[in-house]
């Protein structure tokens, strides 16, 4: 019985071993600039921004505060801190669209979506969720901005 329990022992630790390998094209300078974990992630914040409860039909005001929520997404692209946002399809839960946010905590990412003139505004409202993702993904901007031929 105790042979058979250290050659069941063994056994799953042969397989657990295989089942992680390293990767040859590992490069540990570009893992650490990007905050990589050792499985090339690391926490970001989802922001899920959905109609607020301000319903106010003065066009002057909507424009404005949406002029507003435009150029704030810009501002925090350039800074660094927007890394995804689009616009969500028309949905029963009266979702808009995403921000993936390059912040590690709910509080930070808080603060980066209370400077939106349209979320001060309630004409949108935000929940945040912490987001465990690919550390690589603000690279893609780099080849978005190739892409882009009209910019907001």
């Amino acid at each position: 019985m105790k042979k058979a329990l250290v050659i069941i022992s063994l056994a799953f630790f042969a397989v657990a071993a295989n089942a992680q390998s390293k990767n040859p094209k590992y490069d540990p300078a570009l893992a650490y600039e990007l905050g990589a974990d050792d499985y090339g992630m690391k926490q970001y914040v989802l922001a899920i921004l959905k109609s607020g409860s301000n319903t106010t039909a003065d066009k002057a005001t909507v424009d404005s505060a949406f002029k507003g929520h435009m150029a704030n997404m810009k501002r925090l692209v350039t800074e660094g801190h927007l890394i995804v946002a689009g616009p969500l399809k028309k949905n029963d839960k009266q979702y808009r669209g995403i921000f993936i946010l390059n912040v590690p905590t709910v509080e930070e990412a808080a603060k980066l979506v209370d400077s939106d003139p349209a979320v001060k505004a309630k004409l949108l409202d935000v929940e945040l969720y912490g987001w465990y993702g690919s550390a690589a993904l603000p690279e893609h901007q780099k080849i978005h901005d190739r892409i882009e031929k009209m910019s907001f």
